[in-house]
């Protein structure tokens, strides 16, 4: 499992042998240099841009996962951004809806160009070492590791629904099984967030992240 979610974050390309703590720097460096430029600014954006994909591309990352991503992520901040002109009527508020699509999408694309050239592990042990408080590093790693648990016990729940639906149901009556589903995994994820919580306290959790290069 590990292999595979670091497929691309173990390669060795140009960006890989870079040191951690440069990645990080870089992928601060351009959200920051995103965030200062003003949204009406389109050719420095139009530039950082080309810059974020061309580090995917020298990172060797496949252009179709970056896109599907990508692709993703417009669409929820598409969501948000719109919010701000329809509160206005759409009379003003389009600059902002700008800013918040051009310096999202230059996060999203500095975020996915940093974990795809850095194992998760070497980059919570990078955070650590630049002083990032140790429980929003266990947040990340706890989280980095039980969101494949629910995304799988997710895929359980669906393969059972359609075992007793043979996905031959309405439109409204899949609406609300999903509506139902979300519910249960939820009570779900605190059922096992407990009893991981146990465990790891029978075990000597006392907090703090280790890793196995110390």
């Amino acid at each position: 499992m590990s292999d595979y979610l670091d497929r691309y974050g173990r390669s060795r390309s140009v960006c890989h042998r870079l040191p951690p703590r440069l990645k990080l720097f870089l992928s601060l460096a351009a959200i920051v240099v995103g965030m200062l430029i003003p949204p009406a600014h389109w050719p420095a954006h139009g530039t950082l841009l080309c810059v974020l994909f061309a580090a995917t591309s020298l990172a060797r990352i496949p252009f179709r996962y970056v896109a599907r991503r990508v692709g993703g992520f417009l669409l929820v901040a598409l969501l948000f951004g719109i919010g701000v002109p329809l509160s206005q009527g759409f009379r003003g508020g389009w600059e902002i809806m700008a800013g918040i699509v051009l310096r999202g999408t230059e996060s999203f694309l500095a975020g996915l160009w940093l974990v795809n050239v850095i194992p998760f592990d070497q980059l919570l042990t990078t955070l650590r070492r630049t002083g990032v408080p140790a429980i929003l590093l266990a947040i990340l790693a706890f989280m980095y590791r039980f969101v494949f648990v629910l995304w799988d016990e997710l895929d359980t729940m669906r393969t059972a629904r359609r075992a007793r639906t043979f996905d031959r149901a309405g439109a409204i009556f899949r609406w609300k099984v999903g509506a139902h589903m979300i519910g249960m995994l939820l009570i779900r994820a605190l059922e096992r967030s407990e009893r991981v919580y146990g465990a790891m306290c029978a075990r000597g959790w006392d907090g703090k992240l280790r890793t196995l290069d110390e």
